[in-house]
């Protein structure tokens, strides 16, 4: 993906993962380097030459220390958010003005006691399982449109049964 000559900053490509539990309930975490009350679902960035499908599985096992999850759907297109240029400068550098995600929905399939934080790098200092519903409240502000899309993508997936 090239820059905007207008804007040199670009979106770091990434992917997130809305990961349900048996009952449609949504995997949330508080983050460890977010102050206050903001819960987020798995996401995170993809390496060079990986594919997203990969990376949402690294990832999951990288945030919540376990894999034990299948693919229900794939979003149709990239979603992307701005973040506040003094976090894009802190944690990117200014190199980002944000992230372009392509978001899987995936069904949990081992047990609750399976989800592990504590991993080489955490990044979730506590979890809990949601009502999708409750996304867009419990996320940080600059997100809550990138999260309502979500939803909106996977609408279908949280309607069927599990």
């Amino acid at each position: 993906m090239s820059a905007d000559p207008a804007n040199p900053r670009r979106y770091r490509a990434g992917v997130g993962i809305m990961l349900l539990d048996r009952r449609n309930q949504v995997f949330v975490g508080r983050r460890i380097d977010t102050p206050g009350d903001a819960w987020q679902m798995p996401q995170g960035g993809i390496d060079p030459g990986e594919a997203p499908r990969a990376a949402a599985a690294r990832e999951l096992a990288e945030e919540i220390g376990t894999d034990k999850a299948e693919i229900l759907a794939e979003s149709r297109g990239w979603l992307s958010y701005d973040v506040p240029p003094e976090i894009a400068a802190r944690v990117w550098g200014g190199d980002y003005r944000g992230q372009r995600q392509k978001w899987f929905a995936l069904r949990f399939t081992g047990r609750d006691s399976d989800i592990d934080l504590d991993t080489g790098s955490p990044e979730f200092a506590a979890w809990k399982w949601v009502e999708a519903e409750e996304l867009p409240r419990l996320i940080v502000p600059f997100k809550r449109a990138l999260y309502r899309a979500v939803l909106a993508e996977f609408r279908e997936v949280l309607e069927r049964p599990a």
